[in-house]
């Protein structure tokens, strides 16, 4: 009896070790997962995912990701928002990696220029590879595959972690978590609805980031520039974004001038006791040359909080 019950032990753990082993899962711990949903989707002009974003220094916001064209030369497909103040909000706070060029051999997504696999179709258990995003280089893994859902991990060089999951079933994101080395969540991405057929507009702001500076109580006025030098790519900006998170202490006050190269002050803001102006976003004409900055924060812990994008506006009407 001691013989066979040993037998026995032995055939269940090579069963269980065959359940670990990856790639050589049998089919059936995938759920009802089908073949067609391991392989890279078509996307049509239309196709709209509405995502909820959450960052710890801007917050939570929503952004309808829409499939604005089809660009079969190209091989790339172009992601747009359907709300301009989002594309607006997008393009200035930059969390959101899923927009502009979507290579349709991979739905790469760019990073400094270059397209990068962050999926790995044909989607297979235990496949590795690596790309960069959002600064970090990853090394990623597929651990889990069911009911048509893949599970990824992935970890940077310097110890942040990447988890995301890719629905076959709505061919794209059903959510991302990235967290630094210090286990802080710097950005959560999750999918609320998808549908097809989108009719609206549909806005994407190509942007590079001008300034983001934090100011805080000072007795004396702060001056601050930036640059205006246009995108690298020789072509002007068609505006710049500008960003604002302003916090006045009780008895402080505050005020914000913003003057181009001309002498025009396109951006001037005032605030009194206690004011708070959190995630206010605007866009001023933009004129090659630099930008002077005078602050004024009073008040112990008063302090401002401004980005400033250079943008160049596509639209697309579907």
């Amino acid at each position: 009896m001691r013989r066979m019950g040993l037998m026995v032990w032995l055939m269940l753990s090579l069963s269980l070790a065959g359940c670990l082993e990856g790639p050589t899962v049998p089919s059936n711990t995938r759920g009802d997962t089908t073949e067609d949903e391991l392989q890279l989707p078509a996307w049509e002009v239309g196709d709209q995912w509405l995502y909820t974003f959450i960052t710890p220094q801007f917050g939570e916001d929503s952004a309808r990701l829409v499939v604005a064209e089809v660009d079969n030369e190209s091989g790339l497909y172009r992601l747009g928002i359907s709300n301009e103040r989002e594309a607006q909000r997008h393009a200035v706070i930059n969390h959101n990696p899923f927009l502009g060029r979507i290579t349709m051999d991979g739905l790469s997504v760019y990073e400094q220029g270059e397209p990068q696999p962050v999926f790995n179709f044909p989607w297979e258990e235990g496949a590795e590879w690596q790309f960069t995003l959002l600064g970090q280089a990853w090394s990623a893994s597929t651990v889990s595959i069911y009911n048509g859902v893949v599970d990824v991990f992935a970890q940077s060089d310097e110890g942040h972690r990447l988890i995301y999951s890719f629905n076959g079933r709505n061919g794209f994101l059903d959510s991302l978590v990235w967290s630094d080395a210090d286990d802080v969540e710097q950005l959560r991405m999750e999918l609320t609805q998808t549908k097809t057929g989108y009719e609206g507009d549909v806005y994407f702001y190509q942007a590079r980031d001008l300034l983001d500076s934090l100011y805080q109580e000072n007795e004396n006025d702060i001056y601050d520039s930036f640059l205006d030098s246009g995108h690298p790519d020789g072509n002007d900006w068609d505006v710049l974004v500008w960003y604002l998170d302003v916090d006045i202490a009780q008895g402080g006050s505050g005020t914000l001038t913003m003057k181009d190269h001309q002498g025009a002050s396109p951006l001037t803001r005032a605030w009194g006791s206690g004011a708070s102006e959190k995630g206010a976003i605007g866009t001023i004409p933009s004129l090659t040359g630099d930008y002077s900055l005078t602050i004024t924060l009073r008040g112990p812990s008063s302090e401002l909080h401004l980005k400033v994008a250079g943008g160049i506006i596509t639209e697309w009407t579907l």
